[in-house]
């Protein structure tokens, strides 16, 4: 288990979580040791003043005889970004509106999302960053396509809406299929 690991659903992190003792901790390697801790819980954009259960910490036990490490890993919704308040599904809908042509102010509009113009462009600057290893990882999908996007971003935005062209949010289908966070 790495320790972030991304799940679809309830349904699927209950499957998880009923394994956890057969499952080896990604910090210590011991089997055995790992068990349920708190909920991970961050600000809910579309609700002030609430909180929204994006997943469960882990926890490999180092009471008694149990020899783990202590350490803590995370099983968290996929249409959740770590760390950040934005979602998977929020930052889908902004590269879909992206690819559409346009400037990032009229995407950000497009996608009335609930956050101010600033926090978009840090967002998209964190994005840039990643860049090459969010293509490297979609290269092992699938090539890119023929694109007219001379803007990086913009290319990449094309190439994970063609790796995972049936899936409702790209990004939330990246960061479940390779296991890692899109945005790092």
């Amino acid at each position: 288990m790495k320790t972030i690991r991304f799940v679809r659903d309830e349904h699927e992190q209950k499957q998880v979580l009923e394994t956890l003792k057969q499952e080896r901790c990604a910090h210590c390697r011991r089997t055995g040791t790992l068990n349920r801790h708190d909920h991970v819980q961050r600000n809910d954009l579309d609700r002030a003043d609430k909180q929204t259960v994006r997943g469960q910490r882990v926890w490999c036990s180092n009471r008694g005889q149990r020899g783990g490490c202590g350490r803590t890993m995370l099983i968290v919704f996929a249409r959740f970004l770590p760390r950040h308040s934005f979602s998977a599904t929020m930052l889908g809908r902004l590269l879909k509106q992206l690819c559409l042509g346009g400037s990032i102010k009229r995407a950000s509009e497009r996608c009335r999302l609930p956050v101010d113009l600033q926090s978009v462009y840090h967002l998209l600057q964190r994005f840039r960053e990643r860049l090459d290893a969010i293509r490297a990882a979609l290269f092992s999908r699938c090539t890119p396509p023929e694109s007219m996007q001379t803007d990086p971003l913009r290319s990449t935005a094309e190439h994970l809406h063609c790796a995972f062209p049936s899936a409702g949010c790209a990004v939330e289908a990246f960061q479940h299929a390779f296991q890692t966070p899109i945005m790092g």
